[in-house]
């Protein structure tokens, strides 16, 4: 059931009035755990069973850990008199060890699923060709696999779960079906955010009354996903399509169109689902953490990273990039340094201090890169924007060398669309990894970028990608709209407002104007109708 279709509509509003209505207030979640059961039902009910088994794993390992920290410190506790200190030390690493092994059981049970489920055929592939080249006469099979809807969403939702428990940072839920619950949230399941689970696991046990500044919020969260998806980003998949169809025979300039349109409709596809997805959630009475703060201001690409999909960030930031960092293994690593004739220059002195934060970004986005699909494409973008980070971190000194001789106001505005420039043009290289059928395709893009440039063949080409003039225009504006909104959404944030709140101090004449404008513009202008399959949302696949 796609978010943008009339039947997900009718499924929310029959929800919301079943919940509001349901007179045991405690007991709301109970009807938001149905819809999430008959929501992933009717994507299909074989996937059923993974979510099921993610769910319950982590449900009952969780408690196994919190059970052997309770049983720990009731240990201590009876033995604090007998026990000396190198005793109970002994005695709480030993404990430690056993809950790392027993949370490495919940991480290689679901992860392992992920993983054979998304890259089994991916690794064979590529170890056939390996054994192929030496003349090994071995091959792996390749199964037909299928990947379970939100696989990705709900494994590292629940994964996070269970480190938090394994940390101590949160509690273990008791109530297997409000765990269930918490995995299988309707409005995220398809593409997220990635929620924590002290952030969201109280807002969804807890009994909400209606509200209607709340319902209308919502809605109007919702409305500006439709324009987004529907009209922007179904639009531009169209002529993108045409181009990944038959990749190979267009020119260097309808490549460099197609890869600033995608950036376009990845943007536009990828927030309006977001931005229903948290619109949904807020009718309820629950806020969906924010997913992106206009990612094209950014001026640097890690604060691009840091705006874009900001839910897996945070979650990479969390469960691997601080992990890594900390490491016994790297913070070693830098004490060495410092310690070496090098360390005590200004270059090694920098570097030991940057090095296990510069390395763990790169492990991080190679894991994002690969997280994203299972192609060498893909792990070719992770290590393009690891690169860049780790380089821009260890360089950092040089750049500001630089920046302080040519006598560069920072805070001037021209040198800052000069940086929101330059970050958006190294956004773009690792999207052709995105576009790009295939990671050798994707270097043949970037060596056309600069040998094939050609305006009049390349718009001979743009007109026959399945739209017109007239529709290309139409993109063009709505690109002007989400420009200045979003302009406007920079401006207000200082002030913890957004464009909502804004619109709420307008006349009632205003305000409605804006909703029906909305509701015409998706009613006359989105891309449906009969014949039309409208497209997946991008992050569906991932």
């Amino acid at each position: 059931m796609s978010y943008t279709s009339f039947n997900f509509i009718l499924f929310v509003l029959a929800t919301v009035l079943i919940y509001f209505l349901f007179p045991l207030k405690k007991y709301r979640w109970t009807i938001l755990l149905v819809a999430n059961i008959v929501f992933y039902s009717l994507a299909g009910y074989k996937y059923s069973v993974f979510i099921l088994f993610t769910s319950i794993s982590s449900y009952l390992i969780a408690l196994w850990i919190e059970k052997i920290s309770a049983s720990s410190k009731a240990l201590l506790k009876s033995k604090k008199a007998e026990w000396n200190r190198d005793q109970k030390k002994a005695y709480k690493e030993k404990t430690k060890i056993k809950k790392r092994w027993v949370m490495a059981l919940a991480l290689i049970l679901n992860f392992g699923i992920l993983a054979f489920l998304k890259y089994y055929n991916f690794f064979s592939g590529s170890l056939n060709d390996l054994l192929g080249a030496f003349k090994i006469d071995f091959s792996l099979p390749t199964l037909k696999l299928f990947l379970p809807l939100g696989i990705s969403f709900y494994t590292f939702q629940c994964m996070g779960y269970v480190v938090d428990v394994y940390r101590e940072k949160t509690q273990a839920q008791k109530n297997p079906f409000k765990f269930l619950m918490f995995a299988s949230f309707f409005p995220q399941i398809i593409q997220g955010p990635i929620s924590i689970y002290d952030q969201l696991a109280h807002q969804l046990y807890e009994p909400h009354d209606f509200d209607f500044a709340r319902f209308k919020h919502g809605c109007e969260l919702i409305l500006w996903g439709f324009v987004k998806k529907i009209v922007i980003a179904d639009r531009a998949v169209i002529a993108i399509n045409s181009v990944t169809a038959n990749y190979s025979s267009y020119n260097g300039t309808t490549l460099t169109f197609t890869i600033l349109l995608y950036s376009l409709q990845l943007y536009a596809d990828f927030s309006g689902g977001i931005d229903i997805s948290r619109g949904v959630a807020q009718i309820f009475g629950i806020d969906l953490m924010e997913n992106f703060k206009r990612p094209y201001f950014s001026k640097s690409i890690s604060e691009y990273w840091r705006r874009w999909h900001i839910s897996l960030g945070v979650w990479m930031k969390n469960y691997i990039f601080y992990p890594i960092a900390t490491s016994n293994l790297f913070l070693t690593a830098s004490k060495n340094i410092k310690k070496s004739k090098f360390g005590k220059t200004a270059a090694g002195s920098h570097i030991a201090k940057v090095l296990p934060t510069s390395i763990a970004s790169l492990i991080v986005f190679l894991v994002v890169g690969i997280w994203h699909g299972a192609s060498w494409k893909y792990v070719a973008f992770g290590v393009w924007n690891g690169g860049i980070i780790m380089l821009g971190i260890l360089l950092q000194p040089i750049f500001d060398i630089i920046i302080d001789k040519l006598h560069i106001n920072r805070e001037n505005i021209i040198f800052h669309i000069f940086q929101m420039a330059r970050t958006f043009i190294i956004v773009l290289v690792g999207y052709i990894f995105d576009v790009a059928p295939s990671f050798s395709q994707g270097m043949r893009t970037i060596i056309l970028f600069f040998t094939n440039q050609n305006l009049k063949t390349g718009w001979s080409e743009i007109s026959t990608l399945g739209l017109g003039k007239k529709e290309y225009l139409l993109l063009l504006l709505f690109t002007i709209l989400i420009f200045i909104v979003s302009l406007i959404q920079e401006k207000h944030e200082l002030r913890g407002e957004n464009i909502r709140q804004i619109l709420d101090r307008k006349s009632f004449f205003v305000r409605w104007a804006v909703i029906f404008i909305g509701v015409m513009t998706v009613i006359v202008f989105g891309v449906y109708g009969s014949g039309y399959n409208a497209a997946d949302f991008v992050y569906m696949q991932f």
